[in-house]
C-alpha cells in the first residue's frame, strides 16, 4: 500500500460509489417494471418538479453531460413522455416539457420514492440525511445556493 493514499475502505471516491450503488439498488428496482433508465427518471423528476425548461437547464439540474441529455430526451420523445419545442427566437435553443404520460410514470410512483427516502432517513436519521446532503452539496462545484 502506498502511504499517500488512504485505505480503499477510507477512501472518499470508493465509499461514494459504494453509498451511490447501496441508494441506487431501490430505486432501480422501482423503476424495472417501467422501462425508463435512472437517467430518464431523473430528468422526468427534473421536469415534474420545475416544469419545462431549456436543454442547458435540464442538462445540469439532471446532473447529466449536454450530449447525454440530448439522447435521452430524444428517447423520451419517442416514448411521449416529453415533448420538445424550439425556441423562436433561437432556433437552435429547446424546450422540453414533461407530458401527462411521463407525470404519470412519477405520479404512480411517488409513494414508492417517498417510502426509499424514509428508508434513507430511517438508516441514518434525519439530522445525519440532512446534513449528508449538505456536505455533499459543498463539494458540488456546480451547486446552487
Amino acid at each position: 500500500m502506498s502511504k499517500n493514499l488512504p485505505s480503499t475502505a477510507r477512501s472518499l471516491p470508493i465509499a461514494l460509489i459504494r453509498a451511490r450503488e447501496g441508494i441506487m439498488a431501490p430505486i432501480r428496482e422501482m423503476l424495472s417494471e417501467t422501462g425508463i433508465t435512472e437517467q430518464q427518471w431523473r430528468v422526468l423528476r427534473v421536469l415534474s418538479e420545475f416544469g419545462v425548461m431549456d436543454t442547458k437547464t435540464l442538462a445540469d439540474r439532471s446532473s447529466l453531460l449536454f450530449p447525454s441529455l440530448t439522447r435521452i430526451a430524444a428517447t423520451l420523445r419517442d416514448k411521449g413522455l416529453v415533448s420538445q419545442t424550439r425556441d423562436e427566437k433561437d432556433r437552435r435553443r429547446q424546450f422540453v416539457e414533461i407530458t401527462p404520460a411521463g407525470q404519470l410514470i412519477i405520479d404512480e410512483r411517488a409513494a414508492r420514492a417517498a417510502e426509499i427516502v424514509t428508508g434513507f432517513k430511517a438508516t441514518l436519521g434525519h439530522d445525519n440525511y440532512e446534513t449528508l446532503l449538505d456536505l455533499l452539496e459543498m463539494l458540488d462545484p456546480g451547486a446552487r445556493t
